[in-house]
C-alpha cells in the first residue's frame, strides 16, 4: 500500500478543517431557522451542515474520510457542469448563481489534496468486500 506522506494528510486535515468551520459557519444558522426555507434550500443547507459535521472527523481520520472528498469533488463538477455552465453559456447567468459558482469553483484544489496514489491501491485496485 502506498505511504501517503505527512505534509498531504496536513493538507487534506486543513481541507476539512475549512470544509468544518467554513460550511458551519454558513449553514449552521440557516438550519437555527430551517422554518423560514424553501424546501430545497432546507434540503440543500441539511446536506451541507451534515457534510460539516463529517469533515471533522476528517481532520483525526483523513484517509479513512476520503470518500467525503469525492463526494464534495463530484457534486460540485456535477452543478458546475450541470447547472452553472448551460446558464452561464445561455447568459442567464443570476448573481446568485454565479456566487455559487464561485464558491463551488473553490473546489479545484480538492484534486489536488486527494492522494491519489493511495486512492487507485485502495479503491481501484484492491479487491470489493465479499458479497456473500
Amino acid at each position: 500500500m502506498p505511504e501517503v506522506s505527512t505534509l498531504r494528510l496536513y493538507l487534506m486535515r486543513a481541507l476539512y478543517l475549512l470544509m468544518f468551520v467554513g460550511q458551519g459557519v454558513i449553514q449552521w444558522p440557516a438550519i437555527k431557522h430551517a422554518y423560514a426555507l424553501t424546501f430545497w434550500h432546507g434540503v440543500g443547507s441539511s446536506l451541507l451542515f451534515a457534510m460539516a459535521l463529517l469533515a471533522a472527523l476528517g481532520i483525526r481520520y483523513p484517509l479513512q474520510m476520503l470518500p467525503l472528498l469525492f463526494f464534495e469533488l463530484v457534486w460540485k463538477t456535477i452543478w458546475l457542469t450541470g447547472v452553472a455552465l448551460p446558464l452561464w453559456l445561455g447568459d442567464q447567468l443570476s448573481a446568485e448563481t454565479a456566487a455559487s459558482a464561485k464558491d463551488c469553483l473553490m473546489g479545484v484544489i480538492i484534486p489536488f489534496v486527494i492522494p491519489w496514489r493511495y486512492v487507485i491501491a485502495n479503491y481501484v485496485k484492491r479487491p470489493g468486500d465479499r458479497w456473500r
